[in-house]
């Protein structure tokens, strides 16, 4: 999969951006709600700061196993069973900063990939033949994706309307 270079430079971009769009949704929220799940089986902000920090680091050892293996095996994970085991009620803050610096080292690797780089693949246990291209497409809007749940989750919890706690 081939991406122009302008595309992967406005992928990038989006992909830096992530992190300020969780933070302006968190701005002023609550401990309560943090908390407040906007419905059953839907995971709170706090959860979804959880699920960031891991994905994020997860993304970020995959993008590194593509780069410097020749063709590694990409391991699907359990987001689900994270959340359940890895005790998602802690305090947030420090998987906010994993995922900043997980995502800014990251980044910076991004920025000085050549032609060739851009080229790498392995195999995703899930979804197949997974190469670094696609790893941006993928986790590009990740993060915006998750900063409009927690928007939304917020927003319910403040008008009264969330769900189970």
């Amino acid at each position: 999969m081939k991406v122009d270079i302008k595309e992967r430079e406005r992928l990038i971009g989006v992909y830096r951006d992530g992190y300020r769009a969780v933070v302006d949704a968190l701005h002023g929220v609550s401990e309560e709600e943090l908390s407040a799940k906007p419905g059953a089986g839907k995971w709170s902000a706090r959860e979804i700061v959880h699920h960031l920090a891991d994905s994020e680091m997860t993304a970020a050892v995959r993008l590194r196993l593509l780069l410097a293996l020749d063709r590694p095996t990409i391991h699907g994970y359990d987001q689900d069973l994270f959340a359940e085991k890895l005790h998602y009620d802690r305090p947030h803050e420090a998987s906010l900063e994993a995922f900043r610096y997980a995502r800014e080292c990251t980044a910076q690797i991004l920025e000085r990939l050549s032609e060739q780089d851009w080229l790498r693949e392995g195999t995703h246990t899930e979804a197949g033949p997974f190469g670094v291209t696609q790893w941006l497409e993928t986790y590009a809007t990740h993060a915006h994706s998750h900063a409009r749940q927690i928007v939304e989750a917020i927003g319910l919890a403040r008008s009264g309307r969330s769900g189970a706690q």
